[in-house]
């Protein structure tokens, strides 16, 4: 009698987790164990400040599933000691640190003023493009403006090697990202129920251009609505981006996945 071949195991690729958010504090242990059982092969951990971008790289260090980004977050920027940038530097140096952010604009919250983000913003494109490592961006009402300073850095610079991070901008801004060389993460904001716009987006993106996030502790998907986001929840957001391409989870995870390992410089999991 013939076995049946054995499905390959699922593997997803959770690229943007704050797992040092205070959220998260005590739990962390349990967290993982949770990502592996839902079929997570690998985590991207990103960094606000300088001391949770160094407490990136030390679970990166520790967990062979997560690897590290650092950066200074454009809502983050008040009250930072003035080396913070320069402590960021050199932590990008480190072999764990795949990605350069969470940086980008932010015009919701109104604590630091537009100048100082865009400042910070090329700080970290330089630092990207000199190291090679691709960056995290974040944007939130302030898509014309992001797009304005990308645009004039790919001019100057040549395309991007990047995310732009939890989209949930217009067809526009997506149609300009690609252009650049981003590629378009998509959180569990495609899940919530009134967001067909998004879907429409998403499912008009290039494969070869796709990734999934959580951005936990926030944004849980709908079927964990009201609960603190974890890295587990990712599949939600994967099987919601596949129906709208008209592929089953495993394809899409599969995409997704190969996808951020080729971005991040992580080929040899493939």
């Amino acid at each position: 009698m013939s076995l049946a071949p054995l499905e390959p195991k699922l593997e997803l690729f959770d690229t943007h987790a704050h797992l040092e958010d205070d959220r998260f504090r005590g739990e962390v242990d349990q967290v993982m164990v949770r990502a592996r059982q839902a079929g997570l092969s690998q985590i991207l951990a990103v960094g606000t400040t300088h001391l949770d971008s160094q407490a990136c790289l030390e679970r990166a260090r520790r967990e062979p599933m997560v690897v590290a980004a650092v950066g200074l977050h454009p809502t983050h920027l008040a009250g930072l000691p003035e080396d913070a940038f320069g402590q960021v530097e050199a932590l990008a140096l480190d072999a764990r640190v795949v990605a350069i952010g969470e940086t980008g604009m932010d015009n919701y919250w109104k604590e630091v003023p537009l100048e100082v983000q865009e400042a910070s913003l090329l700080r970290h494109l330089e630092l990207s493009r000199r190291l090679n490592k691709p960056v995290i961006l974040h944007c939130r009402d302030a898509g014309d403006r992001l797009m304005t300073i990308l645009r004039d850095n790919c001019d100057r610079h040549g395309t991007l090697r990047g995310i732009l991070h939890s989209f949930c901008g217009t067809a526009d801004e997506a149609k300009q990202a690609l252009e650049l060389g981003l590629h378009l993460s998509f959180s569990g904001m495609i899940t919530q129920k009134g967001n067909q716009p998004l879907l429409d987006i998403a499912s008009s993106i290039r494969r070869d251009r796709l990734l999934v996030e959580t951005d936990s502790p926030y944004l849980a998907p709908r079927p964990q609505r009201g609960k603190r986001n974890e890295p587990a929840f990712v599949v939600h957001t994967c099987a919601a981006l596949a129906e709208c391409h008209g592929l089953s989870l495993r394809e899409m995870a599969q995409i997704t996945t190969n996808n951020a390992r080729r971005l991040l410089g992580l080929e040899s999991a493939i």
